[in-house]
This record gives C-alpha cells, structure tokens and sequence, in this order.
C-alpha cells in the first residue's frame, strides 16, 4: 500500500480505540430494511471514495493529478445512491464520488475505479469528459457531468423532473423511463446561492399549483463554505415550511438513518410526483480542496472534532454492531481497498492525454442524430407582413411539424408574448406545450436545459436582452458546455429566441433597448443568429430548430424589437418591410450571407437594424451616384469570413454598420478577418454605437449608428477613394 497520509494514520488509531462515535439514533437493520451485505456494501463505497480522495493528494503531489476537491466526509451519500434507481437521473454535488461508486454497482459491467482515477489523471481516455475536467458522470449510469459552477444545477434538475411529466403529456418518450425521480445534490453554502434558490422556488411554485414534480433535491449540510459558517439551523428554518416541498432530514454521518430517509424521499417523489428536500447534516474533512488549509480559519478543537465525527468511523461502528464485519475485517478491507486504488492509478496515470487543441474541442459540437420532423400539411399564407407575424406563422408550423418541441417563457401563452409573436400558439397547441412561467429567467433556461437533456426541444424567451445578463451562465456554463464535458454523449439542445437591440418607438430606456451581445458571442459552440427581415427571420428559425433537433445545437434567435411591426422602409405607407412567408422548407445554413445590391464603390456589412438603416441610406446614396451593396450577416458566431471576402473583395471600400458598442463588437472581429485575408487596411471601416447604455426618451438613439450617419460616412468614403467626385455628386448637402 501507498505510504499513509496524515488522514489514514488518525482513522487507524481510532479504529484501534473502542471509543468509536455513535449515531444519534440506534436504527437496527431489520427497521430501515437494509441487509447485512447491503450495509457492508455501502460501506466499500465509502471506503473506495475515501482512498480516491486520498490518492489523488499523492497524484498531485507528483504532478499527476490535478483537481483534488474531495468527497471525505460526505460519503454517507452512497446510501442516496442505494435508494435510487441507476436509472434515475442524477445531477450531483461535487462531493459524491461514494454517490457514483454505489450506482454502479446496480449497473454490470462498470469499472468505477479505473475511470475515476482516468479523469483524475486527465486522461483522453476519460470515459465522461475525454480528459477535459475532473467531473462525477456517466453516460451508463445516467449521471451528467457537474462541474463547480456554483448551484447552476438545480435549475436543469428542476427542468429535468418537469419534463418527465411533460413526456406524459406528449403520449411517451424521452431518454428516462416516465416514473423515473431526478435527484439533485449540492451544499449548504450553494443553498444560499440565488440560483439555488430560484430553482428551489421555481419547483415549489410549480408542484404548489399542482404539476407533477419528482424531484429530491439533497443538501449535504457539512456547516461550512471554504471558510465562511453556515448558521445552525437556518437550512432547516429556511425549507421546513418551504410551499410545495416535503421536508425530510438524516444524519449523514449514519448510513441507516441516511438509507431510512433516502427511501422515504425517493418514496414520496416517485409516487405523488412532488419535490422533497431532504437535509443530509454531514462534516468536511480535509479542508475544501487540495490546497485549501483549514487550520487558517478554523480552531484546532474544531477540526480535532471533525476528525472525530468521520462517517467512515460511524459506518465501522455499525458493522460491528451490527456483526456484520469485525475490527480486523474492517482494518483489513481499508488496506485491500487503498492497494487496489494505487495499484489502478499507476495504471491510469500512464493513458493518453489530450496533446491537441482539435482534440480537446473535438465534442465542442454535440454529436447529429436523426431529423424528427413531420411533413407541412398546410397552407402558406403568402400575405406580406412584418417580422412579429410571420414569426408566428413559422413557430405554429414548426410546433406542428415537430412533436417534441415545446415553448416556454413569461407571457408567451395566454397574452402572447410582451410583442405578440407567440399569440394564440398555447389556444392550438395547449399550455403544456407553450409553457407561461414565472419571472426568472435562470429558471426558464434551466427548464430548457432540463428539458433538452429528456430528448425535447425547447423554444425559450426570454423579454429583454437586458434580462438575460442575471441568467447568462445557464448559456455559459451548463447549456454550451454539455457535450463539451461530457464528450458529446449528454446533450441539451435549444433555441432561446431573445427579443433585443435598440430603435424602439416611444418605448426605450437601457432595460428594454440593449445591444450588449458580446456575452453571448463569447460562449464557444454557441450560435447566434440575428434576422433583418421577416423573410430571413423565418429562414432563421427554421434552420435553428433543425440544428436544436437534429445536430443538437444551443442557438440563440436575437430578434430586433424595433422590426417587429415595422412595416414600412423609406415612408409612411410604402409596406417594403413586409415580407412574404417564404415557407416551411426555407432555410438559411449557419454562415449563409444575405446580400443586396451589387454596386462596387463601397459594400456595407451589417446585421439586424443595420441593414435596415443602410438600405434607408442607400436610397438616397444611390440617388447620388454612388454604386453599393449591402451584405447581412444574418449569423453573429461562426461567420464564414471568405464569405464575407469574397462578397466585398471587389469594392473600393467597405463599412461595417455594427449596432453594438465599439468595443468588444462584431466589428472588431470582422475588421481583423478581413486584414488576415490580405485587405488593405485604409479600404476598412467601422461605423459603431458607443460604449455607452442606450437613455430613455428621445435620446434614445444617439448613440446609436443611424441612416443619416451611415449615409454621410458612406459619402465621405467613396470620395476620399476617388470612387465618385465631390462635384458629381447630387442632392447632397454634405457634399
């Protein structure tokens, strides 16, 4: 066996002594229905954590490991495991590697060990992450990988136990049987996180007014957050009475007591369909992490009386209790264990690593799968309309055509949403499918997550771009990194449609007019898109449903507010903004450019309001004698930049339009690809909103680019290039 550590030598000399810590309560075994071998079975899981977390300290003290937050002290939870079914989806606390080594036992043919210590070790051969991070997962035992981002779990689980019932709604489906119960496990410093607790309450809220709700959500209360106190008994205070939750608690230090209570959880979930919190009071050995010194910040009586309340102490006691195991099997079983676990890391440390950047963006990209689209049975209605009408008309067909989609957001259903593009779609297709939900936008996109990892497609909205900003790491760090940690093998696609941008009417103020997208370019494997038109705005959202359902894709629809409703383009009554309903086949691919015009004195790249504004300026710079086009992006992330070359390569110089602020923007990049492919740097230019937010009233739009703007930058550009001279130019007062 590997040389003992400080940890092993204080659980040998206590195991040694008859003054072993007692449960709170004398549970026998024939009370709690727990066999003679189960116990001792939960108790090698909890021994095989425990020399896990051990062993990694002396990998990474050999620079073979790298991640050593461990799960000493909490390993009662391997007793939640046993009460679960291995097919109950499990989102778990970063401290349950004894949660993971006990399910798979319920699962033949799993190597927990070995795969464990692969991805302590970083290995590509990894089986969850490909050696991309330290997680608890497995495809095998329906565990998705969590990382440390704080609570944002809860809400997917929360989204995750609604969708079992929605699939019963939907006649069946889905990637878990329909009575399964989600368990979600996290701490009790995370329980004062405000994501936790609007997962908490978006569940409550829900189960109150009756939806269907399997949820467990576990709180591995060890009374500490790295260095800060948890009060005692707030956890309890603050959920006892909690509207819609069963509240439960056990002595996570007792594997009968924490087997007792699991059961019960698992019990009401599973049959009544409603959330149970259950309150597992546990201890933190060895600090919060690898380099984490508790000493700094707790008194040594404290840690002394920890260390005297270690579970594996607790369960020893019991087995001898119980004449289950004596003291010498119990010694002898520990050494057994911690052999083997050295013995396999030596073994794990010698895999594969990731050496490549393409190797360790390879599962960026989830993984294609079969389209589940029906044939469009209807008729198109060809009647020229604005954007916010024909988007309706292509979310009622997509609805129709793909039975697993659903919608969901505030005030989508019964008022149609805040700009009425999802009016009547909950009357056709029922409010289990077009989904009204409370204010909170971390719990509509974790109820998206949620439902994406069941196999549905979800359709959020989310009001206002400027809403999104208190949500933003449900995209940043759970949707778009899924299949990154998972290596493709859990996905959660969706299409969040988020209405935003500035250049509303008589409505402004930064809260409802923002243009601050940098956020969301900035999640790798995200995709952005963002229409000018109703026609494209159709062609987008189309293919966004195909690259959700089919590639598995996290996109986002950015529509402009202020094209909604606007009909018309150069005055009052002329209609060139309605668009005709291109169909149900119209799509455009990620990267597909949109032009207009072919004029080679100057070419304008743009997007959204942009172009808008730029064919307004076009009018009268045409007028004048100078020869443009207009290209649209149409998609903010994965721009095909020879596209976009080649679409301007020919013209004397070219302006981006970008409504965003100048720094951080779309400009930027779309400057530097265009240097890259050799454009000389005094053809480009950039005409860009400032860093600022966008006011309320009628400067409202000040510092944003507008037509007269880009129409007088235009002028000053093709003259300075010599394109067009000064004097030919007609109708212009700049000139």
């Amino acid at each position: 066996m590997a040389d003992s550590l400080p940890q092993e030598t204080l659980f040998f000399n206590a195991l040694r002594s008859d003054d072993w810590p007692e449960p709170e309560q004398a549970w026998t075994l024939d009370e709690v229905e727990l066999s003679p071998a189960g116990l001792a079975e939960l108790f090698e899981s909890q021994l095989m954590s425990r020399h896990l977390d051990l062993h990694a300290r002396r990998l990474q003290a050999r620079g073979e490991a790298f991640y050593t937050i461990g799960s000493a002290g909490h390993e009662g939870n391997a007793a939640i495991a046993g009460a679960l079914r291995p097919t109950d989806p499990a989102f778990l606390h970063y401290r349950d590697a004894a949660f993971l080594l006990q399910r798979s036992r319920q699962v033949p043919g799993q190597t927990p060990l070995w795969d464990l210590l692969l991805s302590f070790a970083a290995s590509a051969e990894d089986p969850i992450s490909g050696g991309r991070h330290k997680v608890l997962g497995s495809k095998a035992l329906a565990v998705p990988p969590q990382t440390s981002t704080i609570a944002s779990h809860l809400p997917k689980a929360m989204g995750a136990a609604y969708g079992l019932g929605l699939w019963r709604r939907l006649g069946g489906g889905g990637e878990w049987p329909a009575d399964s119960v989600v368990v979600c496990s996290f701490g009790d410093a995370s329980f004062n996180h405000s994501t936790a607790q609007g997962a908490l309450n978006a569940a409550g809220w829900a189960a109150y007014q009756g939806s269907p709700m399997p949820l467990v959500m576990v709180c591995e209360d060890n009374g500490i957050g790295i260095s800060t106190p948890t009060p005692e008994g707030w956890v309890e205070a603050s959920m006892r009475a909690r509207p819609g939750f069963h509240y439960l608690s056990c002595d996570g230090l007792d594997l009968l007591d924490t087997w007792r209570a699991a059961r019960e959880a698992v019990r009401i979930a599973r049959r009544h369909k409603q959330p149970v919190f259950l309150h597992m009071r546990c201890v933190r050995l060895f600090g919060h992490a690898g380099s984490d010194a508790q000493q700094a910040y707790l008194a040594p009586q404290r840690i002394k009386a920890d260390e005297a309340r270690d579970p594996l102490l607790v369960s020893a006691g019991l087995l001898r209790r119980h004449g289950v195991l004596d003291r010498d099997a119990i010694a002898e079983l520990y050494r057994e264990l911690g052999e083997r676990v050295a013995h396999v890391a030596e073994q794990a440390i010698r895999r594969p690593k990731l050496e490549t950047a393409a190797q360790v963006m390879a599962s960026l990209v989830p993984p294609a799968r079969p389209p589940r689209i029906r044939p469009w049975q209807g008729e198109v209605d060809a009647t020229p309309a604005p954007m916010a009408k024909l988007l309706n008309q292509a979310l009622a067909r997509l609805m129709d055509r793909y039975p697993q989609l659903v919608m969901a957001g505030e005030d989508i259903g019964r008022k149609g949403g805040v700009y009425g593009v999802t009016q009547r779609l909950q009357a056709q297709f029922g409010p289990h499918r077009v989904i009204d939900t409370l204010l909170d936008e971390q719990s509509i996109l974790g109820l998206g997550i949620g439902l994406g990892h069941n196999g549905l497609v979800p359709i959020l909205e989310i009001q206002f771009l400027a809403y999104l900003h208190n949500a933003e790491d449900q995209l940043r760090g759970e949707a778009a990194t899924l299949s990154f940690f998972s290596n493709g093998q859990y996905t959660n696609p969706m299409v969040v449609r988020i209405a935003g941008l500035g250049y509303q009417k008589g409505f402004g103020g930064h809260f409802h007019n923002d243009n601050a997208i940098a956020v969301l370019r900035d999640i790798p494997g995200l995709l952005v898109a963002c229409p000018s038109n109703a026609a494209d705005a159709v062609g987008l959202m189309q293919e966004a449903v195909r690259l959700a359902d089919e590639e598995q894709r996290v996109v986002v629809m950015l529509e402009p507010i202020a094209l909604y409703h606007n009909r018309d383009l150069l005055e009052e009554g002329d209609q060139r903004w309605c668009f005709a309903d291109p169909g149900p086949e119209h799509r455009l691919p990620v990267g597909e450019l949109g032009q207009w015009g072919a004029g080679r004195d100057l070419a304008i790249v743009t997007y959204g309001n942009g172009v808008y504004l730029s064919r307004q300026a076009a009018a009268r710079l045409e007028a004048e004698g100078i020869a443009l086009r207009i290209v649209d992006l149409r998609w903010l992330t994965a721009i095909d930049h020879d596209a976009v070359y080649r679409s301007v390569a020919d013209c004397g110089q070219v302006l981006v339009v970008d409504e965003c602020r100048r720094s951080g923007s779309l400009s930027e990049e779309l400057i530097t690809a265009l240097v890259e492919r050799g454009m000389a740097g005094h053809r480009l230019h950039r005409l860009t909103a400032e860093d600022s937010f966008i006011p309320l009233g009628r400067a409202a739009t000040v510092t944003l680019p507008s037509a007269d703007a880009i129409a007088l930058r235009a002028r000053a550009l093709v003259v300075e290039a010599g394109s067009v001279d000064q004097k030919t130019l007609t109708g212009s007062p700049q000139a």
